[in-house]
């Protein structure tokens, strides 16, 4: 089994998330109600680990916070480039899977993980 090219959130996000926790854990000085408030930064800690995609010489599997969906590369059309530059796996069935974290710009290293699977325009001289 090959090792999969992992794509997601960057890590250092944690950092935001844990200064909101800390930001969260004065308040229950006021009331230990409070405590539940930080649920919200588990489960925004929770996001930035879990989603994301691997490709892998067989799929590409999609994470998201509650679950994954693999997709085969034979069931892979193409991507489909969003309005605000998000992609999105389009499969042979007509359907449509997010690719959460990445957008247009990270289209190369995509195609290059995809081993030529998902193929990459060609930019011209001097862009």
């Amino acid at each position: 089994m090959d090792t999969p090219a992992r794509f997601g959130t960057n890590r250092a996000t944690l950092l935001a998330v844990l200064v909101f926790a800390l930001c969260l854990t004065t308040l229950t000085a006021a009331s230990p109600w409070f405590l539940l408030l930080l649920v919200v930064p588990a489960v925004l800690a929770a996001w930035v680990l879990r989603t994301g995609f691997d490709v892998t010489g067989d799929a590409v599997t999609v994470h998201s916070l509650l679950g994954r969906r693999r997709v085969p590369w034979s069931e892979v059309a193409g991507v489909r480039i969003g309005e605000r530059g998000d992609l999105w796996l389009v499969t042979t069935g007509g359907t449509e899977v997010r690719l959460p974290a990445v957008r247009a710009r990270d289209l190369p290293a995509i195609g290059r993980a995809s081993g030529g699977r998902i193929p990459v325009p060609e930019l011209p001289d001097g862009q």
